[in-house]
This record gives structure tokens, C-alpha cells and sequence, in this order.
């Protein structure tokens, strides 16, 4: 079974490389598979984060509490979805955020050493990685001009429109944090 998720990885990853069989075994064996049941924290708050992780099977929420202990939903992540507190995880200082596995989750990690000395010594990587931040960022960009410019109900058929499993997989309650609307506000929608 560890195997199939070994070969999605390198799938996942070969889009932008290929890797010989040698270089494969030494990329692959930097990584490691992990599970966490519906409801386990793969991150808290407070503790610095040095891995990061690529979601093989399941979804997780990022968010941040503040003083009053309103939940800040940052993301949803889910199957081909890298996430950590990347504050964290680059900076090496405690994390802000907590990452919650809304599913039984299924994750290959990575350390930020590992990270480090994999693109160090294969430039498919360093670009593999380039290539996702870059992704990242865009996408961030657009949420917040989202927030800030549409209307709660078109962001969330945006949402649905652009992820139509989310609203079967993730909790109203969740939805409506993301969207930063009241759960009776989003059942209008």
C-alpha cells in the first residue's frame, strides 16, 4: 500500500522532471508517510514547523485562532495539495497556524532539510518548488482580492464552482469561516 503512494508522489512530482530510477530512490527515501485520523492536529500553534506536506488522500483546514478563540480559516488543502505554516517552516520560528484534518488524512512529508539538500542537488526540484510557490502566491493573491472586492455569495459559488467536493467534504460551519460569513448566512446561498 505505501508503495501506491510512493508512485503518486513521483507522479505528482514528475511533472515538471523526470527522475531516473537512482535519483527517484534518493528523493523518495527523504520523504515519509504519515496518517492522522478526522480531527488530529497535523500542526499547532506555538510549535515551530519543519516539515511540510503533500495531502495524499483527505482534506485540512489552516486557520488561526485569535484572543477570543474565532477561528480564521486561511485554507482548505486536499488530495495534490502541499501545506504547513510556511511562516513557520521557512523562518524557523513557532507556528501561527494549526492544520486539523477535517478527513482521515494520508500525507508523504518532507523536512526543510530535506527540502534544502534535495533542490540543492536536483534542479527538477528546485523547480518543482519554484513552480509551486509561485502557484501559491497567486492563488493567495486572488483570495484576498476576492475578500476584499465580492460579495460573501460570490465568493462562495466561486468556491463551489471552482472545488464542487468541498461543500460535501467540509463542514458548513468550515465553509462559512473561509468565506468569513455566519454559518445561517452561507445556508442562504
Amino acid at each position: 500500500m505505501s508503495e501506491d503512494y510512493y508512485q503518486l508522489l513521483r507522479n505528482h512530482m514528475s511533472v515538471f522532471g523526470v527522475f531516473s530510477d537512482r535519483d527517484w530512490n534518493e528523493i523518495s527515501s527523504r520523504f515519509e508517510l504519515e496518517k492522522r485520523k478526522k480531527g488530529e492536529l497535523l500542526l499547532h500553534d506555538g510549535i515551530m514547523a519543519t516539515k511540510e506536506y503533500l495531502i495524499m488522500s483527505g482534506i485540512v483546514k489552516s486557520y488561526e485562532i485569535d484572543e477570543e478563540g474565532k477561528e480564521y480559516i486561511i485554507q482548505f488543502a486536499k488530495e495534490n495539495y502541499w501545506v504547513s505554516d510556511y511562516y513557520s517552516f521557512l523562518f524557523h520560528t513557532p507556528a501561527t497556524m494549526n492544520i486539523e484534518c477535517i478527513e482521515n488524512s494520508v500525507f508523504m512529508s518532507l523536512s526543510y532539510e530535506n527540502r534544502e539538500e534535495l533542490c540543492s542537488r536536483y534542479v527538477q526540484l528546485a523547480n518543482f518548488f519554484r513552480i509551486k510557490t509561485s502557484r501559491s502566491v497567486v492563488f493567495l493573491q486572488k483570495r484576498i482580492l476576492s475578500l476584499m472586492k465580492d460579495s460573501a455569495e460570490e465568493r462562495y459559488h466561486s468556491l463551489i464552482r471552482k472545488h464542487p467536493d468541498l461543500a460535501a467534504r467540509v463542514p458548513k460551519k468550515f465553509l462559512a469561516a473561509f468565506l468569513g460569513v455566519s454559518k445561517e448566512t452561507l445556508s442562504r446561498f
